[in-house]
């Protein structure tokens, strides 16, 4: 047994092992996440509260507050490789936010720039410091997808009883606090999950994120039916949270998956759906007398009351930008009618602007738009592996970039989300790893019509080796 054991690792060090150090999808499944990593997920996942000194702690922020100083040395002397303009982009726009409070609210400028300062940039530097390779991206999404999994029995408890567990029990232990208990009305007859998280649209976010991991990433690492049944229960999850934004990414990625596995032949794919979409958008601006935004933002939604809402929102937000370009209105109050007895803000991108103005604004868009494209264009071919970790996580920013029209993060899913942005920074630099034809499955081959190097059947595909490749005349 140990010698057959010995002979199959054997095996797979001579069919693998020539990829730079690459391990076989089976051993992706099983690589171990970085303890920080995972301590940080915890403590999102397990929402302690506590006060030390005069400061209000969580468990997110607590890992933050050790963390980001060392983490932001080491990058910005390059331990983490070259420095990328998303890192100069989102260090000058915590920044300026610090300059738009300190300038609308300062007494309050060091608690608030501090918190969110690290939350943001702390959460972005986690991803980007501790997800290096794609050992790394697997193991984290091996947690992510076990941690919607197993809060599935939470989820449909919460859904029948409107009692959130976790917090519950965590609020029990002397000394310590926790979330505060959104008392949402039902939707469809079910009660709102809201989970560990500070309200139902962050729980279903969070969920949403998790869907193109399970499904789209763990292709070839998990078999077909583990992945149908992993992604179906996130699914399950996600729409237990009963939150627009959540379906809406959670579609949205369904809607690219589908695309892609119906027109994986067509190499224009991407550009054709960009033509479409840019027609639709056209279109609806040409015979809606309301611009294409507003009906995106009136169409999803649960209710015609929250659609109606939310255009007011977006009217009203957007005269306090132009009446505060530069330092927006910080933490301060925002002008809306009369009637709007509630100062909730459901777009991260709006509330961007009005809080830290146009510069603030433009630099975390400007930010977060360079990292996604430079990534979406990057050129894994040939590379089945890393092909299927870019598609995961670009589906999922996809969706996530329009469910933050929809809704506003704060606290841990606020850190969550740009922590999981910087944990796609490292495709950037990752070194493609071709395979010769004979390295893939029949089944992948047949699928894509193309071999491994993403050529079509009948070219000639050269073994890979790490040398120079050199035409010589006779065999060495």
């Amino acid at each position: 047994m140990r010698a057959g054991a010995l002979g199959r690792e054997a095996y797979g060090a001579a069919r693998y092992g020539s990829l730079a150090g690459a391990l076989p999808d089976a051993a992706l499944a099983k690589t171990k996440l970085p303890l920080p990593v995972f301590i940080f997920l915890l403590a999102i996942l397990f929402p302690f509260k506590f006060n030390l000194g005069s400061l209000a702690l969580t468990g997110p922020r607590l890992v933050l507050m050790v963390m980001t100083v060392p983490l932001f040395i080491r990058l910005f002397t390059g331990r983490y490789g070259r420095i990328l303009p998303v890192d100069w982009l989102f260090l000058f726009h915590t920044i300026w936010l610090s300059i738009a409070l300190a300038v609308n609210n300062p007494d309050r400028v060091i608690q608030q720039a501090g918190s969110v300062g690290i939350e943001f940039f702390g959460g972005y530097l986690m991803g980007r410091a501790f997800i290096r390779t794609r050992e790394d991206f697997a193991a984290l999404g091996r947690v992510l997808i076990w941690s919607v999994l197993l809060m599935t029995v939470f989820s449909l408890y919460e859904t029948k009883t409107g009692t959130t567990l976790i917090p519950t029990l965590i609020d029990k232990i002397p000394g310590m606090g926790t979330i505060t208990i959104n008392y949402q009305d039902p939707r469809m007859g079910l009660e709102r999950v809201q989970g560990p998280f500070a309200h139902p649209i962050h729980f279903g976010l969070y969920c949403s994120v998790v869907f193109a991991f399970a499904f789209v990433a763990f292709d070839g690492i998990k078999s077909l039916s583990w992945r149908i049944v992993a992604s179906g229960l996130i699914l399950l999850n996600g729409f237990l949270a009963l939150s627009s934004g959540a379906l809406l990414s959670l579609l949205l990625q369904i809607g690219l998956i589908g695309w892609y596995i119906a027109l994986r032949r067509l190499e224009w794919r991407w550009w054709l759906l960009v033509g479409l979409v840019s027609l639709a958008y056209v279109t609806v601006d040409l015979i809606s007398n309301r611009s294409a935004i507003m009906v995106f933002l009136s169409y999803a939604t649960f209710s015609a009351h929250t659609a109606y809402w939310r255009t007011i929102i977006f009217e009203w937000g957007l005269k306090n930008v132009w009446a505060n370009p530069i330092f927006g209105i910080g933490l301060n109050d925002w002008v809306r009618p009369w009637y709007m007895y509630s100062g909730s803000m459901d777009n991260f991108w709006l509330v961007m602007a009005v809080r830290y103005g146009i510069p603030g604004f433009v630099l975390v868009t400007a930010g977060y738009l360079w990292g996604l494209f430079k990534v979406m264009f990057r050129d894994f071919s040939g590379d089945v592996r890393m092909q299927n970790f870019r598609r995961s996580w670009v589906f999922t920013f996809a969706g996530m970039t329009f469910t933050l029209c929809t809704v506003y993060v704060w606290e841990s899913i606020y850190a969550f989300t740009f922590f999981l942005f910087g944990a796609g920074m490292w495709m950037l630099t990752e070194e493609v790893k071709k395979r010769s034809t004979d390295d893939r499955s029949e089944t992948d081959a047949s699928a894509n019509g193309e071999d491994a190097l993403g050529r079509r059947s009948g070219q000639r595909s050269a073994a890979y080796t790490r040398f120079a490749q050199t035409h010589r005349r006779t065999p060495r």
